[in-house]
């Protein structure tokens, strides 16, 4: 049996999609942990991560270190400051700049968070060679254009697995309860 061109691309294509399911699968079991452990979300725990190296950052400073939208970053500090994780100070004379900081129980929850508190992806992603990283980049956008994704603002805004919480259980495992 001969192997065609097609058919080896098509290989190809299911060795990618398998890839992508495992990156994912890896992603949402590590939020799950996280949130199942420490209460928090994967992304409200690389908030408090980026907080606790840079004591003081503003809203607008985090959001860029996250590499999300600023109405993002002030949802996930609303929660953060609900829970008693973070404060928010006004320490200028313009009330307009809100600096950022830990609680004691937020150092807490960070003394004690996993070695990769911004999340495995984001923390495989800083230590891919810089080389890589581009190929990467350039062949992923290749991807997104194929997808007609148009979505834009999805790239601002963490990666949200289904959260423990708020998960809807199929009905076929709702009856088995």
């Amino acid at each position: 049996m001969e192997i065609t061109g097609s058919d080896q691309e098509k290989q190809w294509s299911l060795e990618v999609l398998k890839q992508f399911r495992l990156i994912f699968k890896a992603t949402q079991q590590h939020s799950q942990s996280i949130e199942t452990k420490y209460g928090v979300t994967s992304a409200q725990l690389w908030a408090m991560w980026e907080l606790s190296k840079s004591p003081g950052l503003k809203v607008t400073d985090l959001a860029k270190a996250m590499s999300i939208h600023h109405s993002t970053a002030c949802s996930l500090l609303d929660k953060l400051a609900k829970k008693g994780l973070i404060v928010r100070e006004r320490v200028s004379q313009d009330q307009r700049v809100v600096t950022l900081n830990l609680t004691s129980q937020g150092v807490d929850l960070i003394d004690h968070a996993p070695s990769a508190p911004q999340g495995i992806l984001q923390h495989a992603l800083f230590y891919i060679p810089g080389n890589v990283l581009k190929s990467l980049a350039t062949n992923l956008d290749v991807l997104v254009k194929a997808m007609e994704i148009k979505d834009e603002e999805a790239a601002m805004q963490p990666i949200n697995p289904i959260s423990i919480s708020n998960r809807v259980v199929p009905e076929k495992d709702r009856l088995k309860s």
